[in-house]
C-alpha cells in the first residue's frame, strides 16, 4: 500500500494505490495515518481509493476506525473513486449506510464546503 498525501482547500486526501491488508511489515496504518492529522487540527479526510485493487478485514477496520475517530472529534470522512469490488464489500458489511462514499473526488471535495 502506497499511500500519498495533499491537502486541497480544508481537505486532507489520502491517495491510496495497492492493497489495504495487514502484513507484518505494517509501519504505519492507515488510521494511525488520520489520527495524526487530527492532531494536527485537521478535521475533514477524504480517501481516495481509485488505486485499491484490494481490501482485507484489516484493512476494513482501518477505514471504520477512521471513520469513528473524525465522528469524536467533529469532522468528517468521505471515500470516493471506490471500485465495484470493493463497494460490495461495504454493501456486504452495511458500511455503505454509514461511511460517505462519492463517485468522484470533485464532488466529494465540494460535499465538504467552504472552509
Amino acid at each position: 500500500m502506497v499511500i500519498k498525501t495533499r491537502e486541497i482547500a480544508n481537505v486532507v486526501v489520502f491517495d491510496i494505490d495497492g492493497e489495504i491488508r495487514r502484513t507484518d511489515t505494517v509501519q504505519e496504518t492507515l488510521h494511525g495515518l488520520v489520527e495524526s492529522q487530527l492532531d494536527r487540527g485537521r478535521r475533514n479526510i477524504l480517501f481516495n481509493l481509485g488505486g485499491v485493487e484490494f481490501i482485507d478485514s484489516f484493512g476494513v477496520g482501518q477505514i471504520l476506525a477512521s471513520y469513528i475517530s473524525v465522528q469524536k472529534v467533529g469532522g468528517k470522512l468521505k471515500l470516493c473513486r471506490i471500485s465495484n469490488k470493493l463497494l460490495l464489500i461495504f454493501q456486504i458489511t452495511m458500511l455503505h449506510k454509514v461511511l460517505d462514499i462519492q463517485e468522484d473526488c470533485d464532488r466529494a471535495l465540494d460535499s465538504f464546503g467552504k472552509p
